[in-house]
């Protein structure tokens, strides 16, 4: 689709030579020669930039035409083109909302850029606009906001699952929305009206997470004066929510695997089963079967865990949810410190969408907190961001192509990448799968497939 630019100049040569020459780089052009025919045509079509010299004859000026477009038209970016004498009225347009301005004569090179970079802001800031507009009716799956493939794919996993009792395993990198995702299966099982109780196997020592988890009887231990229901019984009729799944003590597996085969469990310093009727959600950011292979994991403990596996995807991976996500915390932390924000400006929104986001949404919840804590502004700037945020800068690997007519086919190129990654990181697995996006079980299968070494699960 060709941009549309709008080209106000008294001077017809000077019209002609940038119709011309943009033309050829793929724009759209219209010319006038005042601010008349400027208005005239910008009530009967759109355009995506105007470019206005500041001099335009006996009439008003182009500074008068940058304030009238600025009220009237605050959607069109307006780029000035001045002669250097005019240079302090030039600055007066930027003052009144022109996006750049350049110098006569002008040099079509940076003329190209000024237009390409008004036209991929106001883009984004059409997008910004469309997410403060439709945020609070984005459709919600329970309290998980996010409308990207990924996130489609795993709500219509959890609407099939929830209307079963089988366990499930919820995987993804720390910070991605697991307990969320739990909560979301329990809400739309026949359990709802159950209770939904959680622990975290990391949170707690081994014997404090024993108890909590099988309950204890009155003198079981010195601090047990009275005797105490576990969590999985007290889940009973409803879900229970085990975080860190791959914290827990190797000594504590073989209970909970055979409470969960069994339906029964016997409370520490008790000698009767006691039977309950709990769902079992389990989540960890550890790669279970990798912990299975070192002798970690018991490998049967995980297979009944692991009936239904649901992975979430990485917020870097979840394109626009990220602006969507970020749009509602900042009316969420508005409203909680009584700031009246309406938002994030294109640039900073950039930013959002450049950094890689290692925390996933917990680390852009705690940002966006900190942002309109300190921002002294209705918008959110750059400037407002964590400083690893601002400077942040994506290291893309290259793909060298030794002819560059050569045509490969998918699973060739994919072979290459892998390979120039692992090479690039010194053959460390665990970090070539990070930066192509994979589990290392994956990268061991394609390893394996593509003949890029024995692909075992060492480093």
């Amino acid at each position: 689709m060709k941009h549309r630019i709008l080209i106000v100049d008294d001077d017809a040569s000077m019209r002609e030579m940038l119709a011309l020459r943009l033309g050829k780089r793929g724009f759209a052009v219209t010319t006038c020669a005042n601010t008349d025919q400027a208005q005239s045509q910008l009530g009967e079509a759109d355009f995506d930039v105007l470019v206005t010299d500041l001099n335009l004859g006996s009439g008003p000026n182009g500074l008068w035409l940058c304030e009238w477009v600025v009220a009237n038209r605050p959607d069109l970016p307006v780029i000035v083109v001045t002669a250097f004498g005019s240079m302090d009225m030039a600055i007066d347009a930027l003052r009144f909302g022109a996006r750049d301005f350049l110098n006569k004569p002008v040099d079509l090179e940076l003329l190209v850029l000024s237009l390409q970079r008004a036209v991929a802001a106001q883009a984004l800031q059409e997008e910004v606009t469309r997410l403060r507009r439709e945020v609070g009716e984005t459709p919600r799956f329970e309290a998980i906001i996010g409308e990207s493939e990924g996130m489609k794919r795993v709500y219509a996993l959890v609407e099939r699952v929830a209307q079963t009792d089988a366990s499930v395993l919820i995987t993804g990198e720390s910070g991605t929305g697991k307990e969320l995702i739990a909560h979301a299966i329990h809400q739309r099982s026949k359990r709802a009206g159950g209770p939904f109780l959680a622990v975290s196997c990391a949170a707690m020592p081994e014997t404090l997470l024993e108890s909590e988890l099988f309950g204890y009887k009155k003198g079981a231990f010195t601090d047990a004066k009275t005797s105490k229901t576990g969590l999985l019984a007290q889940a009973n009729g409803g879900s229970f929510f085990l975080d860190e799944l791959g914290e827990l003590p190797k000594t504590l597996q073989p209970k909970l695997l055979r409470a969960l085969e069994e339906r029964t469990l016997r409370p520490v310093g008790g000698s009767a089963e006691v039977s309950f009727d709990t769902r079992l959600i389990a989540a960890t950011n550890v790669e279970l079967e990798q912990a299975v292979a070192e002798g970690l994991f018991r490998e049967d403990l995980y297979y009944r865990i692991n009936v239904v596996h649901l992975q979430l995807p990485p917020l870097r991976e979840r394109g626009t949810d990220i602006l969507t996500l970020a749009q509602h915390f900042v009316e969420q932390f508005a409203a909680r410190m009584d700031r009246k924000m309406t938002g994030f400006t294109p640039a900073a929104a950039q930013r959002l969408l450049t950094y890689a986001w290692p925390g996933n949404v917990r680390e852009l919840r705690n940002c966006v907190e900190r942002a309109v804590a300190l921002s002294q502004h209705d918008e959110i700037a750059p400037e407002d961001l964590p400083e690893r945020i601002q400077r942040y800068q994506t290291r893309p690997i290259l793909l060298p192509i030794e002819e560059p007519a050569e045509i490969v086919p998918m699973r060739e190129v994919e072979r290459r990448y892998i390979a120039q990654v692992l090479k690039a990181v010194n053959g460390s697995k665990t970090t070539a799968a990070k930066l192509l996006g994979f589990d290392r079980k994956t990268l061991y299968r394609k390893m394996t497939r593509y003949g890029l070494g024995d692909g075992d699960e060492t480093e």
